[in-house]
């Protein structure tokens, strides 16, 4: 099973089509939901009446949702950022990082560069392990 995304580039540029490996838990619980409600297979993602989000809508919900948590600063696509910096702790290689969140790679080196490689003491742990073994 895999998520088809539409990433946007600048205003008014043409987006690039990229497609999304659903992970183990995620498709469990897509192929439940269709069990009980074939229409999910399109829209998975829905309003309280069951009805696609909006833009204007999605973002007015995810607001209140963060004002709620008490969660600041934050846009929803912050959660492609997020696994950016979360991916490498899996073993993944920043291409395959790019190619499931369809930034450029050089921006996938930034993002890591900015937020991740000097903060994640389990990726120096890592190198040691690997210098050790070789």
């Amino acid at each position: 099973m895999v998520q088809h995304k539409t990433i946007r580039k600048k205003q008014g540029q043409a987006g690039k089509r990229i497609v999304i490996p659903v992970g183990k838990p995620l498709k469990a619980r897509l192929d439940a939901l269709a069990e009980s409600r074939p229409s999910a297979r399109e829209t998975i993602l829905l309003t309280e009446r069951g009805t696609p989000w909006k833009e204007g809508g999605f973002r007015a919900s995810w607001r209140k949702a963060c004002i709620a948590a008490g969660v600041e600063g934050v846009t929803f696509h912050d959660l492609r950022g997020t696994a950016v910096t979360r991916l490498p702790l899996a073993g993944a290689t920043p291409p395959e990082i790019a190619t499931i969140t369809g930034h450029s790679l050089r921006d996938v080196n930034d993002i890591l560069d900015a937020h991740y490689l000097n903060r994640d003491q389990r990726l120096a742990e890592s190198a040691i392990r690997k210098l050790d073994s070789g």
